[in-house]
C-alpha cells in the first residue's frame, strides 16, 4: 500500500469528515509511534498488507492501529437487536465506537434480541456475504436451554430431523449433545429464520435462553464480557476458517 497522508489516513479509518481529520491534526490530538504530528498532509505507510501490522497512532490519546477492512467480534448481550433501526430494542451497533459505524460495518448474519453470544461484523461486504451465506454450511454452536427436561432421546430427534413449517424436508442438527436435563450443545449449519427455536419447538419442547458460543472453528473469545468487542486478528480469521462440515 502507498503513503497515505496522516489526513486520509484518519479519514479511511472512521475518525471523521477529511476536514475534522484535518483539525484533529492540527490541533495536535494525533500521535504517530509517540510522536505529536500536526501536519495534515504528513505521508505514512499505513501497512496492514502482505501480512503486515498496520501503522500504530494515537487520537487525543486513545490508541488505534491502521485496518484496511475491519473485522470485529461482539459479545452480543440479551435485549439487543442486531438491526441499525431497531423496533423494540436498542441496536447492537450502540455497543460498538463511532470509528467503526463510520467505517460502515454490518452484522455477518443476525441474531434474535434475546439471543447472546458470538457475533461477527464486519465492512468488507465479501467478507460478510461468505460467512452468512447458508451454501457455506458454516457450523455454529449453540448452548440451549430448555423449559422442560429431556433425555437423550430429544438430542438424537434433532439429529435425525423435525419437520418444520414451510420447509419442504426436515431439518436436522449437525451434531446435538445433552449437557443435563434442560441444557443441550447443539450445532446447525443452515441459518434459518428462528431455526434453533423452532426446531426445539417442533421436537415438543422450548427454548427458554440461547447462547451462540462458536461460528466455524473460531469460539465466543474467553474473558469478552456481554456488551464488549474486540478486533478479530489473523489468527482468528485463521481459526474462523478452520472447520469441517460436520456431516461430510
Amino acid at each position: 500500500m502507498r503513503p497515505m497522508q496522516l489526513e486520509r489516513l484518519l479519514h479511511a479509518q472512521g475518525f471523521g469528515s477529511r476536514k475534522e481529520c484535518r483539525a484533529l491534526i492540527r490541533a495536535g490530538y494525533v500521535s504517530v509511534a509517540g510522536e505529536v504530528c500536526d501536519d495534515p498532509n504528513a505521508d505514512f505507510d499505513p501497512g496492514s498488507h502482505d501480512g503486515s501490522p498496520g501503522l500504530e497512532f494515537a487520537v487525543d490519546d486513545q490508541p488505534w492501529r491502521f485496518r484496511t477492512r475491519a473485522y470485529v467480534v461482539l459479545h452480543k448481550p440479551a435485549g439487543y437487536e442486531c438491526s441499525q433501526k431497531p423496533t423494540f430494542h436498542p441496536s447492537v451497533f450502540t455497543l460498538l465506537p463511532p470509528q467503526l459505524l463510520a467505517r460502515g460495518v454490518q452484522c455477518v448474519g443476525r441474531l434474535d434480541q434475546d439471543t447472546t453470544g458470538l457475533l461477527l461484523l464486519s465492512d468488507d461486504g465479501q467478507f460478510i456475504h461468505q460467512w452468512s451465506s447458508g451454501k457455506k454450511r458454516t457450523p455454529k454452536v449453540y448452548e440451549v436451554t430448555l423449559k422442560h427436561a429431556v433425555e437423550q432421546d430429544f438430542a438424537d430427534q434433532l439429529v435425525a430431523g423435525v419437520e418444520l413449517h414451510d420447509e419442504p424436508a426436515p431439518i436436522a442438527a449437525a451434531a446435538c449433545e445433552r449437557m443435563s436435563p434442560t441444557t443441550l450443545r447443539l450445532t446447525i449449519c443452515e441459518g434459518k429464520y428462528h431455526q434453533v427455536k423452532r426446531m426445539v419447538g417442533a421436537a415438543g419442547n422450548r427454548v427458554e435462553a440461547l447462547h451462540r458460543s462458536r461460528v466455524g472453528g473460531l469460539e465466543l473469545p474467553t474473558g469478552l464480557a456481554p456488551g464488549q468487542w474486540r478486533w478479530l486478528e489473523a489468527e482468528d480469521l485463521a481459526r474462523l476458517a478452520d472447520y469441517a462440515d460436520p456431516e461430510a
